[in-house]
């Protein structure tokens, strides 16, 4: 049984990125349906939305409250608008607010949605309104250009057949075929350097001499990881930077097609499960026989090193039994296995803290022009996987003489390759795909 760890759709809007997919995986990349549902009082909704669907769903009484809300918060909106709850409320209503919004954002980030700042609201849910939801539901997706079609609301991606996982392994054999070395389960220790460049990395307890070092640790790590210890002041820094956490309880279930979904987002105050992945539905070669069983990944967010974090598996394990039973998707003896994979620091946290420590940490890089950050911990900031992989790749790139800003993500130069180029206005179009963190509001 093999699990996807938070679910990695691959979708990308920059030729690069997709020429590397398709070049490592060849025909073991295949094309997936994407279903991704809401479960709310025991009831799917399908997202995007559809009229029949959610009229059904809701019930005629509880769908004309949504539109009275509607309709009173379009009419009489609150200000000021500074908090996501506050946006979406004048956007949707209350109710649909406290369907669709509220409890699973605030299970994901374990902030309440009324210090999370609105900018967030406007730009991760931008291109998605009432109306646009409404006009899908009744007429279906009918842009002409894929480029115009909100990204939440594609309905194909493509996936590796064993996870995305087989990728990496596919790519450590092409990397070792070319007579490199991979190292395994060799933890960074010391990262030595001077003024001007990092010098060399103890890992594992072997010290490597490097002419150049592409980091994609958690900033907080790699700044600690320093030697000599670089200033009080940049250590306090990097020590502000948090992270928001996960665990996967992965349960193996004695009955096939338990639903067609990819994943399910829950919402649902009773239960602490956020949301559930369906790896037979990312590729049926996730399982052994997918005629007789299915394996559910059950996403549980929290703070490493607190209650949840720190139970037992075999608690977790029957907590997921309990919870499934609880919303009425799985009878608890019909699970005959399960695992737990814990995740930290998953997504990067954008707090009241995250700006000034970043600035610093950005001042310091300048003195050491042979180290280069890449990637959602590496940079700090929270990217969909074709942006992770991008950064790595231009920052390869510059080894080898080009010049790109990998904090901007801009193109000094069109970088011409076989077969296609990366171009300016395919970085932006990368940029504008990105999902965004929410960050607290500041307070007066």
């Amino acid at each position: 049984y093999r699990f996807d760890i938070g679910g990695h759709r691959f979708f990308s809007k920059v030729t690069l990125v997709n020429q590397m997919w398709k070049e490592v995986l060849g025909s073991d990349m295949i094309r997936r349906p994407r279903l991704s549902r809401i479960y709310y009082r025991r009831k799917f909704f399908y997202y995007p939305l559809k009229a029949f669907n959610a009229l059904f769903n809701l019930g005629i009484l509880e769908t004309l409250r949504c539109v009275a809300s509607y309709g009173w918060a379009r009419l009489f909106p609150k200000r000021p608008e500074d908090d996501f709850a506050t946006w979406v409320t004048n956007r949707f209503g209350r109710r649909l607010f406290e369907i669709f919004f509220q409890t699973y954002t605030e299970k994901v980030w374990g902030i309440p949605c009324t210090e999370i700042q609105a900018e967030w609201a406007a730009q991760r849910i931008k291109g998605l309104s009432l109306t646009t939801a409404i006009k899908n539901a009744l007429f279906g997706e009918r842009a002409k250009n894929k480029d115009q079609v909100i990204r939440t609301l594609i309905d194909e991606f493509d996936y590796p057949r064993h996870g995305p996982g087989m990728m990496w392994e596919r790519t450590q054999a092409l990397v070792e075929a070319a007579g490199c070395r991979v190292v395994f389960q060799a933890p960074v220790e010391r990262i030595y350097w001077r003024e001007g460049a990092v010098e060399a990395v103890e890992a594992g307890g072997t010290v490597y001499p490097c002419t150049h070092l592409i980091s994609s640790m958690p900033v907080r790590e790699l700044i600690e990881a320093l030697s000599p210890v670089p200033s009080d002041e940049l250590l306090a820094a990097a020590r502000n930077l948090h992270y928001r956490d996960f665990l996967t309880v992965a349960l193996v279930v004695r009955k096939p097609d338990l639903f067609p979904d990819n994943w399910i987002y829950v919402h649902d105050k009773d239960v602490q499960l956020g949301r559930i992945q369906n790896f037979t539905s990312w590729s049926p070669e996730m399982v052994p026989d997918p005629s007789t069983t299915s394996c559910l990944g059950l996403e549980y967010f929290c703070f490493e090193g607190d209650g949840l974090w720190n139970t037992p598996d075999h608690d977790l394990i029957e907590l997921g039994k309990r919870e499934l039973q609880t919303l009425g998707l799985v009878d608890p003896a019909d699970i005959v296995d399960g695992a737990v994979v814990r995740m930290p620091k998953a997504y990067p946290v954008y707090d009241g803290g995250y700006e000034a420590a970043m600035r610093q940490v950005r001042e310091f890089l300048p003195r050491l022009p042979n180290l280069q950050l890449t990637g959602r911990n590496g940079m700090h900031r929270y990217n969909n996987q074709d942006h992770s992989m991008l950064t790595a790749m231009l920052a390869a790139r510059n080894i080898l003489g080009a010049r790109f800003d990998l904090w901007q993500i801009n193109v000094d130069q069109e970088y011409h390759e076989e077969g296609g180029e990366i171009t300016a206005e395919e970085i932006q179009k990368l940029e504008a795909s990105q999902p965004l963190v929410p960050q607290r509001v500041k307070k007066e």
